[in-house]
């Protein structure tokens, strides 16, 4: 760490000298003044921006960049800084381009938002901390500075940033390779969805496992470190997180027997609840009433019963129970109930409401109707739209709702 300390001293020398803060003043005047013709109101007075209510910042500030370098050149000084700096620049504004005009149209937002900030822009990040680094320093030799020793073997600095960029590319950009093998091997042998899901997860842990081991060979560990290493761990997991092994076997298991799938409306402690995501560890499910997500270890499903209404088909059955007067004949009363309901448009035609007689009283006769929707998380809204029409079909002083 030493020298790498060092090294990091050094920079400090190269900004001290005159032609580079002379470049270092004018990329910062260059920037201020784009940003200040970009905010200008005589912008809009030029055909080419008539449309625009001001240009593109960025555009003016790379503009403002490139003018800098031949004034420069007319009085003598180096350009090379300010070239650098409009170079990367000009590469961040044709990521932004081509992420807009090209992946947004392909991919879609969420699919372009996530590559982009995963994989697109950190891999634009670090080659432009490298082209800086290169400015200032030696690459090949600031790659050989040693950061230490682990189990004998020596880590410098380009092995240990080259192993986390080969990680990070495995765990981020196994994605696409392994959905497409998935669905290649859904195709092909008739997996269902949840085998699909369950292999696509397989193929990422095993390529970032193997991303792992080659790591760790890269970095020059030992079999004896290694093998310590693991045999303490075991006796770790067996006694510390049992209960994280036993998520990821259940896990595992949901997504191959599909008993448990995304779009699923599970009954969680009372209330209607859709599955919106199926992870090694837990699912993640969302709660109509308020709005929340909730996490729900794997082994839950196998440990407890869960209530579903989309196993075969996604209706819900909803059960209204009506107190109605003697004074109305009960065949009207249950015509008329099932008319109301199956005027709604949150109720199915097939089945069919069904209205039946329950309990006749001295006074009163107790109905129970019967109906059906086909979306099993609008029960409230629909329940609710089914009092306010029977209200509607029967005088106050007929009918009880409950």
């Amino acid at each position: 760490m030493g020298d790498l300390l060092v090294a990091m001293i050094s920079w400090l020398g190269f900004l001290q000298r005159p032609d580079v803060l002379k470049q270092l003043l004018a990329i910062g005047l260059a920037l201020l003044l784009g940003r200040s013709l970009a905010h200008s109101p005589w912008w809009g007075h030029l055909p080419l921006f008539a449309q625009l209510r001001r240009p593109p910042i960025p555009l003016v500030e790379e503009a403002a960049l490139l003018l800098t370098i031949p004034l420069l050149s007319m009085a003598g000084q180096g350009s090379g800084l300010v070239l650098l700096v409009a170079q990367i620049k000009a590469a961040w504004l044709g990521l932004g381009l081509v992420e807009q005009q090209l992946l947004e149209r392909w991919l879609g937002h969420e699919m372009r938002l996530r590559l982009s900030s995963r994989l697109l822009r950190p891999a634009l990040l670090i080659a432009t901390l490298l082209i800086g680094l290169d400015a200032v320093d030696n690459l090949q030799e600031l790659a050989s500075v040693p950061l230490g020793r682990l189990f004998g073997s020596v880590i410098n600095l380009g092995h240990f940033v080259q192993v986390l960029g080969v990680l990070y590319v495995l765990a981020v950009g196994s994605g696409p390779p392994a959905s497409a093998l998935g669905w290649l091997c859904q195709r092909g042998l008739g997996m269902g969805d949840g085998s699909r899901r369950a292999l696509e997860l397989i193929l990422r842990y095993f390529l970032v496992s193997i991303g792992i081991v080659w790591a760790l060979g890269d970095l020059g560990f030992n079999q004896t470190g290694l093998l310590a290493i693991a045999g303490g761990l075991s006796v770790g997991l067996g006694f510390g997180v049992k209960e994280v092994f036993s998520n990821f076997i259940s896990g595992l298991w949901l997504l191959f027997e599909g008993s448990v799938r995304p779009g699923e409306v599970l009954i969680i402690d009372g209330e209607a609840c859709e599955v919106r995501r199926l992870g090694l560890r837990a699912a993640v499910l969302w709660r109509r009433s308020d709005n929340a997500e909730l996490l729900i270890p794997n082994q839950t499903f196998f440990t407890s019963t869960t209530a579903t209404f989309t196993g075969s088909d996604r209706m819900r059955q909803g059960i209204l129970t009506a107190t109605v007067t003697n004074t109305l004949p009960p065949a009207e009363v249950l015509a008329r109930l099932e008319a109301v309901a199956s005027g709604l448009k949150g109720v199915l035609r097939e089945p069919a409401a069904m209205a039946t007689i329950e309990k006749f009283g001295a006074t009163t006769t107790d109905y129970k109707l019967t109906y059906w929707m086909p979306d099993p998380l609008s029960i409230r809204e629909v329940s609710s739209e089914l009092k306010l029409a029977l209200w509607h079909s029967f005088s106050p002083d007929e009918i009880i709702l409950s």
